[in-house]
């Protein structure tokens, strides 16, 4: 087997989110091992771990899924491995099917983003719930998708939609994984130093301003309000830490000696 590569972390898997209900992923006729391999390493990429296959084009075990998964299907339980759709779909309660074309069929249909939601929903009410991704030729077949109560489409360029079966499964479960590790749509990392108190900018800022009066930056004065809050929005938009505000007081520092020593 191959070795798991950079950004695999064995630890991390002993109270793993992969433990929690959540849906399973089903492809359905997969043509090539290395795009099963590569759906595989998607999902663990996003906090899924159940996969099967309907009817493998070239069995299953598979050499080429395994290298392709760069670990993943070592890490994941065992792929289930079907002769039918019907078979795969026998325990599940709501499914749901991934399409690049409309369909002659009155569905709902949702983008990946409002889908995982919407499955998030299913598995606290108790459903056990699947997403269905077709053969890499041509997708899930009108057959195929009448078994699915919602499809899941992705708006791509529509002069060139075609993805490849990897990056199906990524786009969808990239949409999940944000049900599974949670985190804020924006952080400031800031090392060892903290984002300046209000006080220590009104200190920075009155210092700035009062520099900018004797060197006679305001020349106008009925403009000199209106430029100081200018300026000062520019500052605040970059939040700068308490090391950064001390940078500054040494920037004006030196500049304002330089200016002395005129």
């Amino acid at each position: 087997m191959v070795p798991p590569m950079t950004g695999t972390d064995r630890t991390s898997f002993g109270e793993s989110p992969l433990q929690a209900a959540q849906p399973v992923v089903i492809l359905v006729n997969p043509q090539m091992g290395e795009n099963i391999g590569a759906a595989a390493r998607a999902m663990l990429n996003c906090g899924l771990c159940h996969l099967r296959l309907v009817n493998p084009r070239d069995g299953w075990p598979n050499a080429r899924a395994d290298a392709m998964s760069s670990g993943a299907l070592g890490l994941m339980p065992p792929v289930e491995v079907f002769a039918t759709l019907e078979e795969a779909l026998a325990d599940c309660q709501s499914i749901y099917a991934t399409t690049a074309r409309a369909r002659d069929l009155v569905k709902p249909v949702m983008t990946a983003r409002s889908a995982a939601s919407a499955m998030t929903q299913d598995i606290q009410d108790g459903q056990k719930v699947a997403i269905l991704f077709g053969a890499e030729r041509a997708g899930l077949s009108n057959d195929e998708v009448a078994h699915a109560h919602t499809l899941i489409t992705i708006p791509l360029n529509p002069g060139f939609s075609s993805l490849n079966l990897g990056q199906s499964v990524l786009l969808v479960t990239y949409e999940w994984s944000h049900h599974v590790f949670s985190a804020p749509e924006k952080i400031m990392p800031t090392g060892k130093s903290e984002i300046a108190t209000a006080a220590q900018f009104e200190n920075f800022f009155g210092r700035l301003e009062g520099e900018l009066e004797k060197a006679r930056f305001f020349r106008v004065a009925e403009m000199k309000d209106i430029i100081a809050r200018n300026i000062r929005s520019i500052f605040m938009r970059a939040q700068p830490t308490d090391q950064e505000i001390n940078t500054l007081h040494g920037i004006i520092t030196a500049l304002t000696g330089v200016r002395d020593k005129e």
